[in-house]
């Protein structure tokens, strides 16, 4: 069974690399051997800090008595966003380029040829995704890089041995399923392995499409945010018995029958 934390995305912001060495020992003694980063970690994302997280894992492997086969390196390629201007301008789209380009960094940040997943952290088309769960065709644009150009940007990186898998992250599913459908109509390109969503008590979108398409066709889930970025964990003091308490879900009337009997001393950040 492969045990993991979905995220490294705070080492070099509030994280010191004192605290991520310790963090990451202590997973190592519990068993825990896979560690998903990205190219734009930290978060909040800063010029500055860009990249800290993938070299925090490079010192990491490099102090010594931690095998690179031992452990599982997943990381990911920014989608397009026109806002972290210090990412390839922007960056604009994830085109062949951008992937290539993308990757050729975080090897190099984390001191690796090798990734053993690596991920397009959101699509380069127009979905809801943070937090929005409503497609809205008036959002959607003109120009957006085809799934075939990305998975053969894949899987020429496959090839060349600098990424064992392939996986994608905030995505809907048909676009997990043109993934799919693409890669087995075309044995060059290489087969989607993960799919990395939110999900969480307050965050059921999985649960209404994406659930079906992952069961049927083997993709695994790697759910990020399962204490929905904390407001699980709001008036949890460890080591204190609290009383319970009913958390308000108001988007989904099966999460909320499920999140009331829930107390919050069950969950730890």
């Amino acid at each position: 069974m492969l045990l993991g934390i979905p995220g490294c995305m705070l080492f070099g912001e509030s994280t010191s690399y004192t605290d991520a060495e310790r963090l990451l020992g202590l997973c190592m003694d519990a068993g825990v051997n896979f560690f998903d980063t990205a190219e734009m970690y930290p978060v909040p994302q800063r010029a500055e800090t860009q990249g800290a997280s993938e070299e925090y894992l490079r010192r990491w492997l490099q102090s010594g008595g931690v095998r690179r086969e031992g452990v599982l390196l997943a990381s990911k390629v920014a989608g397009p966003s026109g806002q972290m201007t210090w990412l390839r301008g922007g960056p604009h789209k994830v085109d062949a380029a951008n992937i290539q380009q993308a990757l050729d960094g975080t090897l190099r940040r984390l001191g690796t040829d090798y990734v053993d997943l690596y991920q397009i952290h959101w699509p380069d088309r127009y979905v809801p995704m943070f937090g929005d769960s409503e497609y809205d065709p008036v959002y959607a644009y003109d120009g957006a890089v085809p799934l075939e150009e990305q998975l053969e940007a894949m899987g020429r990186a496959v090839r060349a041995g600098k990424v064992r898998y392939v996986g994608l992250s905030n995505e809907t599913p048909w676009g997990l399923c043109k993934a799919l459908a693409t890669a087995s109509l075309d044995s060059s390109l290489p087969r989607v392995v993960s799919l990395q969503n939110a999900y969480s008590l307050t965050c059921r979108t999985f649960d209404s499409g994406l659930a079906e398409v992952c069961h049927l066709e083997g993709v695994g889930l790697m759910a990020y945010s399962p204490l929905a970025m904390g407001l699980l964990t709001v008036g949890v003091r460890r080591g204190e018995i609290c009383a319970p308490v009913c958390v308000f879900i108001y988007t989904n009337l099966y999460a909320c029958a499920r999140a009331c009997i829930m107390c919050p001393c069950h969950f730890y950040a």
